[in-house]
């Protein structure tokens, strides 16, 4: 019987971190072979006080301060402090299925070399902007081969969400980069790739994630993810994946398309029919998505800042990472 770490980095997460422990404490794996780390960022409402009654309850509960307050570095102080054959990496946001660690335990099965395995997320949506901007994000349109958000699949892929990994990954791949406030998993998936491990998304790994969002903090989101990414390609000399590029040929096309439409007739027929093209896709995507007449405008609008926002982060970090050959500080990685 493999055993197993959960770390889960978390901050002023009141109202959701009890449903994500409940839902370890309910798992049909054995609890004894399961360990948790709540990894907290300094949290200023009643997340630590909750995690401290679940520990006084529960002897594999574990509570460790984050004095960085970062996600990374909440991650690596839970693996180090484990020492258990799997680790599982987890958001306080959400809710495993019973079966999540024994699937997970089952996934390794599939092929000896698989050194990580993760699932399917289902949005749980607590407003309408959030149901209208989970939609886009579990569209192809919207985020294109991201299988562990669009569920087309089982089988391998270069990430997954809340993986589960190895131990002997991080010994041979080395920790999560504490440099990364965003895509420190994508990165961290990108060096196991390299060292010859394998990622398998199982479909029966299920788990809910309850989405808190609004177009502003989904705009912020995704521009850091673009930013970062960069960061990521520039350490590791090259561009991780294809799909990267897309959103910042988007952004590009809208500047230089618009300005060379001033030019000629021509531009201004070529920066038209693509961005009808454009308009057409993303409304045929919406509709065939939509719950709700009002959703298929909404759906357009979250495709739109999903490709905007991640495609302007990726400028951003073009230019400040290869042009003005920018440093990161360690304030400047917590203010961000």
């Amino acid at each position: 019987m493999k055993s197993v770490s959960i770390v889960i980095p978390c901050r002023n997460e009141e109202k959701y971190i009890g449903r994500c422990i409940d839902s370890i404490l309910l798992q049909d794996y054995p609890l004894e072979n399961i360990s948790v780390f709540v990894c907290d960022g300094k949290s200023t409402d009643e997340t630590i006080a909750i995690i401290k009654d679940y520990s006084a309850k529960h002897r594999n509960i574990n509570l460790l301060i984050n004095e960085k307050r970062t996600t990374p570095f909440a991650l690596n102080l839970g693996i180090k402090a484990s020492n258990s054959d799997i680790v599982i990496i987890l958001g306080a946001h959400s809710e495993l299925y019973p079966n999540y660690v024994s699937s997970c335990i089952e996934a390794f099965n599939f092929g000896d070399n698989i050194g990580c395995t993760g699932g399917i997320i289902e949005n749980v949506y607590e407003n309408e902007t959030s149901e209208v901007i989970g939609k886009a994000m579990s569209s192809v349109f919207g985020v294109g081969n991201a299988h562990f958000r669009t569920g087309n699949k089982d089988g391998f892929v270069d990430t997954v969400a809340f993986g589960a990994y190895k131990r002997e990954v991080f010994d041979k791949a080395g920790l999560f980069d504490e440099e990364l406030i965003r895509n420190q998993d994508d990165e961290f998936n990108f060096r196991l790739l390299s060292k010859g491990y394998t990622i398998y998304l199982f479909r029966k790994i299920r788990s809910k994630y309850f989405v808190r969002a609004s177009f502003e903090k989904l705009f912020k989101q995704y521009e850091q993810y673009g930013y970062w990414k960069v960061y990521v390609n520039k350490k590791h000399n090259t561009v991780t994946t294809v799909r990267q590029v897309i959103p910042l040929l988007f952004v590009l096309f809208l500047f230089f398309g618009f300005l060379l439409s001033f030019l000629h007739p021509f531009f201004i027929l070529l920066y038209a029919f693509t961005m009808t093209m454009y308009l057409v896709m993303s409304s045929i995507f919406a509709v065939t998505m939509a719950s709700e007449l009002t959703h298929p405008i909404k759906i357009v609008y979250s495709f739109f800042v999903l490709h905007f926002s991640y495609g302007w982060g990726y400028l951003k970090g073009i230019i400040d990472f290869f042009i003005l050959n920018k440093k990161i500080k360690d304030e400047e990685v917590l203010t961000r």
